[in-house]
């Protein structure tokens, strides 16, 4: 696969144009003075946010880190918080990222241009890497970014309910993959999708960020083109288990 999970983490190595990515969706840098703004208060996570990227890059041993989307949390200016937390994992990163514009990064590129960081923004509608196609799944993937062989997308943060045979229910991160349903692309930009690449939906890498209930009845998907836009899709635990189709969990 071009696409590999990392076991037991929320990132993926991606294996393209000659060189090994780190893939992540959904950092939310900032989340807690979002959170904080709202009336919630929790004690920020970013030394283990950072941490914990950092261990995945060096288990990946990748050559880039590419974010598909919400590497930030605030979707007008960001705040000191997000600001901080942002200058600290650019300073520990030692490889060049690419971020696809998710939708609360639309203020965060000036921010990054204040940085020494060896960043490439690209839109949210997408972008391809060699032969994998990488957008946040806010808007519609661009055409020929529908032209990989992989589609990777967040936005979502896909996770599952599961339940034990006395009625105890606990929430679990998951992945999702399965195929592009071309009919939903076709009609949307009034031109055929000849090959369906495979799609994978990213879990968020923040553990703070909420998410979608993927096999809970009456709960609605986020991105525009989803579930309409894939096909045969099952979902997977972030430890590797395979759950199968994700409406039947």
């Amino acid at each position: 696969m071009r696409v590999e999970p990392l076991p037991g983490a929320p990132a993926a190595t991606v294996d393209t144009d000659g060189e090994r990515l780190l893939a992540v969706a959904d950092y939310h840098a900032g989340i807690e003075a979002g959170l904080r703004y709202e009336g919630v208060e929790l004690q920020s996570a970013a030394e283990d946010r950072r941490e914990r990227l950092l261990t995945c890059l060096d288990r990946a041993r990748a050559d880039r880190l590419v974010v598909i989307g919400d590497l930030g949390n605030a979707i007008g200016d960001p705040f000191d918080d997000e600001r901080a937390e942002l200058a600290a994992l650019f300073d520990a990163l030692d490889v060049p990222v690419t971020l696809v514009k998710g939708n609360h990064d639309g203020s965060l590129e000036p921010v990054l241009a204040d940085l020494d960081a060896d960043i490439e923004v690209t839109p949210g509608h997408g972008t391809r890497i060699g032969s994998v196609g990488f957008a946040h799944g806010h808007t519609w993937p661009a055409p020929d970014v529908l032209e990989a062989d992989v589609l990777c997308v967040g936005h979502e943060h896909p996770v599952v309910r599961l339940e034990d045979s006395v009625g105890g229910a606990q929430k679990e991160r998951a992945w999702l993959r399965g195929s592009l349903a071309t009919d939903p692309f076709a009609e949307q930009f009034d031109q055929p999708v000849d090959d369906a690449p495979d799609i994978v939906v990213f879990p968020a890498f923040n553990d703070r960020s909420g998410g979608t209930w993927v096999n809970v009845d009456g709960q609605e998907f986020l991105a525009p083109f989803l579930p309409e836009g894939m096909t045969d899709a099952e979902a997977f635990l972030l430890d590797g288990t395979r759950l199968g189709a994700y409406q039947r969990v």
